[in-house]
């Protein structure tokens, strides 16, 4: 017989790849760290001799959820600037309240905060983008949550870096060492958007983009302003500029992509860039509805992303799920637009697909890494059960997530956080809240 760490015997399993097709009678095998096997229940009793056998008869077995677009730390500013339109929310909002606050320690208290809302809601793995990102690269490393760390690279000065050059120094320092060859954390550039570099930072983002190899995020077509402010100014959609400096290529990620028009959207899906979708914050903000439902049919790899606590505020990726597939539907004028199974690809591998991870998470695959989550579903909201998948994306919340593994390590048992001091976590975010209302600039 066989030994494993942990055999994971859950009612439902849902591997999402090769199809997302719902196992049942099946168990999940890991061994050091990675997914050993997954096999009908019969053959796993006698094949693996396991040291820690966790049996879940009203569970779902998912992939853990892939958060493929965030700013951790800003759960510090959740409630911050809310029932502001875009523009006015970071002009009046959230970068005056940057500029005072934002810290190697406010980004650390921050990022914590974030991991541990996300893990206990599912979420194995986000892509983030914020001010002081080797902070947030080590709270990863420290909570052993996974974690694609971009560095923000912008054209004016913050307390972090003071030119495009400096940013892209600090990116490129922050591939070398320490996380070249991590298990745990990968990097990435993240330019804030078109309207914050100029056309030769953008060219010396992307000769060092591709020395490095390393994936490019950016927030584009947000919003109508920004298309018209860039016509305005440059002559150019924000497309074009990033298709003159070279970028328009299959390791950008796109993200909210809200306003893109038919040419643009056909180009894209030529040169295999992905789009992380974030339906709420694009919601709460006013910014639009992304036609998601036309670039999956162009053939563009769809993710799913919170965006930060202050412009969403939850980083609940089942909230995600089922407002992307709801808005698909009715932009699209078709209730099988994305379907539930469609919205849970998007979430998961198609995230791990969007991040350059696909070979490594996003699925319960033998060889993948062990980034599982467990889902009750013997709850008032989730009964009765006719569809496993339905019910995950239609009916389920966040806090029905009982289980949670990273690399094979247990961080959420019954709904209970194993090696995180949640009530630490909660008493720093109490402290950064009235010192920042002891000022008067936070209401």
């Amino acid at each position: 017989m066989q030994h494993c760490d942990t055999l994971i015997v859950p009612r439902w399993c849902v591997p999402v790849e090769p199809a997302v097709k719902v196992l049942e009678g099946h168990a999940v095998a890991i061994t050091d760290g990675r997914v050993a096997a997954v096999l009908p229940l019969e053959q796993a009793k006698t094949r693996f001799q396991p040291s820690v056998l966790v049996e879940r008869p009203d569970h779902v077995l998912i992939p853990g959820l892939i958060n493929a677009h965030t700013h951790a730390a800003m759960t510090l500013f959740r409630g911050l600037a809310d029932d502001m339109p875009l523009e006015a929310w970071l002009h009046e909002g959230i970068w005056p309240a940057e500029r005072r606050w934002v810290s190697a320690e406010m980004v650390r208290d921050g990022t914590e905060l974030a991991i541990a809302e996300m893990i206990r809601g599912g979420i194995t793995c986000f892509s983030d983008q914020y001010f002081y990102p080797e902070i947030v690269a080590e709270a990863a490393v420290d909570l052993s949550m996974r974690a694609v760390v971009a560095t923000p690279v912008v054209d004016f000065r913050t307390g972090w870096a003071n030119n495009a050059a400096e940013y892209l120094q600090k990116a490129a320092d922050l591939v070398h060492d320490p996380y070249a060859d991590h298990p745990l954390v990968t990097t990435a550039f993240a330019p804030h958007s078109t309207f914050a570099l100029s056309d030769e930072s953008f060219g010396e983002l992307r000769v060092l983009a591709d020395q490095l190899d390393v994936r490019v995020q950016i927030h584009l077509h947000e919003t109508a302003a920004e298309v018209e402010i860039s016509l305005r100014d440059t002559g150019k959609r924000p497309y074009e500029r990033l298709l003159d400096a070279g970028l328009v290529n299959r390791s950008l990620l796109a993200v909210h992509a809200v306003h893109m028009d038919d040419e643009e959207i056909a180009r894209f899906a030529e040169a295999g860039v992905s789009v992380a979708h974030c339906p709420n914050s694009n919601l709460k903000l006013a910014s639009g509805i992304a036609p998601i439902a036309k670039y999956r049919r162009a053939g563009l790899t769809v993710a799913i992303g919170t965006d930060g606590a202050a412009s969403n505020n939850m980083l609940d990726m089942f909230s995600e799920m089922r407002t992307a597939a709801l808005l698909a539907k009715a932009t699209a004028n078709d209730a099988s637009a994305v379907t539930a199974d469609e919205a849970l690809h998007m979430a998961t591998l198609g995230g791990a697909m969007a991040l350059g991870l696909e070979s490594s998470i996003g699925s319960i695959e033998t060889g993948k890494w062990a980034d599982l989550a467990c889902v009750n579903l013997r709850t008032l909201n989730s009964q009765p059960i006719y569809d496993v998948v339905s019910q995950l994306v239609y009916a389920s919340r966040c806090d029905q997530v009982a289980d949670v593994w990273i690399a094979g390590r247990r961080h959420l048992e019954n709904g209970q956080f194993v090696h995180i001091d949640s009530d630490g976590l909660l008493a720093r975010g109490n402290e950064w809240r009235d010192r920042m209302s002891e000022t008067g600039e936070v209401q």
